[in-house]
């Protein structure tokens, strides 16, 4: 089934669901000392979590952004799609970079009962995600049993933002301006009332687990492979998952490419997306569909076969 406009999210949403699975960002400030600002700029890997849609960002105690903010509140932060290999290292082969979203605006620092608000919403946050694996079925546990957890799990990443021995000071980032830019390189502006409108996907705080878990299987690889066949007909050589949302997934599929000036054809990855019958509206909802999907792919080419 191919996708229709219908089934594809908005880019606001897409830039949502980037921020909403992922943890970590690089966060970008102005270099300042006690004379002021250096006009130069300072750069550095931090923890995050959306709030009410808003990055509220953990940044150490001796991080240099700590002093930058005093002077100039102004900043930038930029989030990727979490690709873990094996995703990633064929993304480092084909040369292709993840999609990712860029925010300007400012960081402004949160006072202490703010900080303590922000503390019991993120502890929450752990929790349900805790839980939800917890009692997840086996169709879920399956596939995130496959995944490396210690590194895909966005509740285990962010715990040790609670750990009392390690001092952070906590900021909200307050948005002036959003840019998606996709797979390809390409930029998408996105208007910040509409980014702030959009809502984060249900499944997005599993996002990377269920990626991660799919593409450490064979057999949800070969799985892949089939709905390319049966879905869009297209014959896969491979095929990777890529993305999912409510509304489906895309999946990274190794197809034959155009004829070339000399009669050959060459294998090359392109993207696809297959839309769900029904949308996904928590992940033992996406993972039951897939099975579901599984299992008619796997008639639909038993009858291709004649067996």
């Amino acid at each position: 089934m191919k996708g229709s406009k219908a089934s594809v999210l908005t880019v606001a949403e897409k830039c949502k669901n980037i921020l909403a699975s992922n943890w970590q960002g690089r966060l970008n400030t102005i270099k300042a000392d006690a004379k002021g600002s250096k006009e130069e700029i300072y750069t550095s890997t931090v923890k995050y979590f959306l709030k009410k849609g808003k990055p509220y960002i953990w940044i150490p105690e001796k991080d240099l952004h700590n002093v930058n903010t005093i002077i100039d509140e102004r900043g930038s932060f930029a989030v990727s799609s979490s690709f873990p290999d094996p995703l990633g290292s064929l993304f480092r082969s084909i040369k292709k970079l993840p999609a990712r979203v860029a925010l300007t605006g400012d960081v402004l620092p949160l006072n202490n009962e703010k900080v303590k608000l922000a503390a019991e919403s993120l502890r929450d946050i752990i929790s349900f995600e805790k839980k939800i694996i917890k009692e997840s079925s086996y169709s879920v546990s399956g596939i995130l049993s496959s995944s490396d957890l210690g590194s895909t799990s966005r509740s285990e990443n962010l715990e040790e933002l609670l750990d009392e021995n390690k001092q952070y000071v906590v900021y909200r980032f307050t948005l002036r301006s959003c840019i998606y830019i996709d797979g390809n390189g390409g930029t998408h502006g996105v208007k910040v009332e509409d980014f702030e409108a959009s809502k984060s996907d249900p499944l997005s705080p599993f996002l990377t687990s269920l990626i991660n878990g799919i593409n450490q299987s064979e057999a949800r690889r070969r799985a892949l492979v089939l709905f390319c066949i049966t879905n869009l007909n297209k014959h896969a050589k491979d095929a990777f998952l890529l993305s999912v949302d409510r509304k489906g997934f895309d999946v990274l599929g190794k197809v034959l490419g155009p004829v070339s000036s000399d009669g050959s054809r060459e294998y090359q990855w392109k993207e696809f997306r297959i839309a769900f019958k029904d949308e996904a509206r928590d992940v033992e909802a996406f993972c039951r569909q897939l099975v579901q999907m599984e299992e008619e792919a796997l008639k639909t080419i038993s009858g291709f076969s004649g067996l």
